[in-house]
């Protein structure tokens, strides 16, 4: 029998409103608020994260809005109005499970598309099941996947950071993260160079085939 894998340890120190909101809009726990510090942890097997989730609410003054078992890996997030408290928080769980944040598997980028000019039936079709904001019409298009899943809500924050741009969905849960961005050609640009960056500058181990 193995040991539990650290799948995603990714820390963001500030989060942007459009992503706060979309957490607070679908989270089934605390609503955390723009300008507060975050953790996602990402483990499997997925049970792991109850384990997690005890230690780093006894650990610090932090709070959880997602912790999420499906069947294959399992997401917590915890934030707090204070970046050393969450801090505190991830590193009492590497501590205690005899982990460091260089166990983490390291994020990869599955695809990309970049859709300039969008139509008006396929921003209908998004809009179905978008939990964002809406996509219009004639703005550009930016979507993401990247594994392992969790990655796409630091990706997603830091696009938010560098561009005026539109969240319209965000899915860090299951094999794959996706998110879907929207604005003007060159803000999208912006985000998208952002999000990627953001990306490549997270060192871990490679994720298995």
């Amino acid at each position: 029998m193995t040991g539990p894998t650290l799948r995603t340890y990714a820390f963001i120190d500030r989060m942007q409103p459009q992503c706060a909101a979309h957490i607070a809009a679908t989270s089934p726990g605390d609503v955390p608020l723009a300008g507060m510090a975050e953790l996602y942890l990402e483990m499997s097997p997925g049970n792991e994260v109850f384990r997690a989730a005890d230690i780093a609410l006894k650990a610090a003054g932090v709070r959880p809005a997602l912790q999420i078992i499906e069947r294959e890996f399992g997401l917590l997030e915890i934030h707090s109005e204070q970046q050393a408290e969450v801090l505190a928080s991830g590193e009492a769980i590497l501590d205690e499970l005899g982990m460091t944040e260089a166990d983490r598997l390291k994020p990869v980028i599955a695809s990309t598309q970049f859709i300039t000019n969008v139509h008006p039936y396929q921003a209908q079709l998004l809009n179905k099941w978008r939990k964002g904001s809406m996509l219009l019409a004639g703005q550009s298009l930016f979507v993401m996947e990247v594994a392992p899943a969790a990655y796409i809500s630091i990706a997603a924050n830091e696009a938010e950071k560098a561009a005026s741009i539109t969240v319209i969905e965000l899915r860090a849960v299951g094999r794959f993260g996706r998110m879907f961005l929207a604005g003007t050609e060159s803000e999208v640009e912006t985000a998208r160079d952002a999000a990627v960056a953001a990306l490549e500058a997270i060192h871990g181990r490679e994720t298995p085939r």
